[in-house]
């Protein structure tokens, strides 16, 4: 028996009035759901110091991460390495998060990237550059990988995210990575990608992988028309 379905048979209860019934179940229920998505959906920022954000913004990504003193947990070969993909792995930022919360694994982010390059979801120009995350091959590569069910969507608004999640558990979002600062008028739209965990309302719950401080990483609360600025219209649904 759940706990709302014992709650029901006590006699105190079934003396409250319809009104205060509809309105108690509801904050009982949202409290269960916020509660089993905090703890079902683990954190994990796309570099492995998550308080190195700042300097990153401030100083340069690669510069920067040269100097994280966890940079082996990536799974890269060296430092280097590690400071040269960084910065593009907010995708599979994401995805470590799904895996963890569907396996109770963590796999190493720069594993991941490398399988997902194989695939073809990066591409490594003469130059330097990486090119990525490109969402077309990574479907494949989650199925193959993960046993993963994704799907690409574009050309949607931020409402139409609800009804993706009533059959997907969840969806990645290319949004500005100035989302961290929800305050301001983002230059562009796209460009980074979050976990999208939850709509309750005219809210919006989020991991972002490159979060300056506590409350804009983890469980990130965000009301819609703040979030469609920033929002670029597509991303990845991963199915339930």
């Amino acid at each position: 028996m759940t706990y709302l379905s014992a709650l029901r048979t006590q006699p105190f209860f079934q003396r409250i009035s319809r009104q205060a019934y509809g309105h108690g179940i509801r904050q009982r229920e949202r409290a269960v759901v916020d509660a089993r998505v905090a703890q079902r959906v683990p954190y994990f920022s796309q570099w492995e110091t998550p308080d190195m954000t700042l300097a990153v913004v401030a100083e340069g990504a690669y510069s920067t991460l040269l100097k994280d003193p966890l940079w082996a947990s990536s799974g890269a070969c060296n430092v280097e390495e590690y400071a040269h993909w960084a910065a593009h792995l907010c995708g599979m930022a994401c995805l470590k998060m799904v895996l963890a919360a569907r396996t109770g694994k963590m796999v190493p982010i720069m594993g991941l990237a490398m399988g997902c390059r194989d695939y073809g979801g990066y591409v490594e120009e003469p130059d330097g550059r990486i090119k990525g995350l490109i969402y077309a091959p990574f479907v494949p590569f989650v199925r193959d990988r993960f046993d993963l069910n994704a799907r690409v969507v574009t050309g949607i608004s931020v409402a139409e995210i609800a009804d993706i999640l009533t059959q997907s558990e969840f969806f990645i979002a290319s949004v500005h990575h100035s989302i961290r600062w929800p305050e301001t008028e983002p230059p562009a739209k796209g460009g980074h990608l979050v976990l999208i965990t939850a709509i309750d309302g005219d809210m919006i719950r989020f991991h972002n992988p490159s979060g300056h401080v506590a409350a804009t990483r983890e469980n990130v609360e965000m009301s819609l028309e703040t979030f469609e600025r920033f929002f670029a219209g597509r991303g990845i649904a991963i199915d339930r």
